[in-house]
C-alpha cells in the first residue's frame, strides 16, 4: 500500500531533494534513528544512509540492531588510537549516489 504522503508528493510533481545522512556512531544514539529519519523525510529523500564507527566495540551493539531495518550502510572505522575522535577520520568522496 502506498502512503498518502507519497502519493501527494508524486502528484505535486516537485523534484524531491536528495539527501545524504552520514552518522557518527560514536556520538549518536541508535534509539533516536527512527525519529531522525522521519524528520529528514520532511525535507527530502535520504538516498544515502551511512554510519561510521568501530562496530567491533561493545558501544556499537545498539546500532547493529537497527541498521538493516533502516537501510543504513555501516562503514567500519577501527579505533587505532584511544580517546576522542579515534574513529573520526574517513574518506567520504564517494557519497554521490548517482
Amino acid at each position: 500500500m502506498v502512503s498518502p504522503r507519497l502519493v501527494a508528493k508524486i502528484e505535486s510533481e516537485e523534484p524531491t531533494l536528495r539527501l545524504a545522512v552520514l552518522i557518527d556512531a560514536d556520538n549518536a544514539q541508535a534509539a533516536v534513528i527512527e525519529g531522525l529519519l522521519s524528520e529528514i523525510a520532511r525535507y527530502g529523500e535520504a538516498t544515502v544512509r551511512r554510519i561510521y564507527g568501530d562496530f567491533t566495540a561493545p558501544t556499537s551493539a545498539a546500532w547493529k540492531k537497527v541498521l538493516q531495518k533502516n537501510a543504513i550502510k555501516p562503514v567500519q572505522q577501527f579505533a587505532y588510537t584511544t580517546g576522542k575522535n579515534a574513529t573520526d577520520s574517513v574518506d567520504c568522496h564517494d557519497i554521490n549516489p548517482t
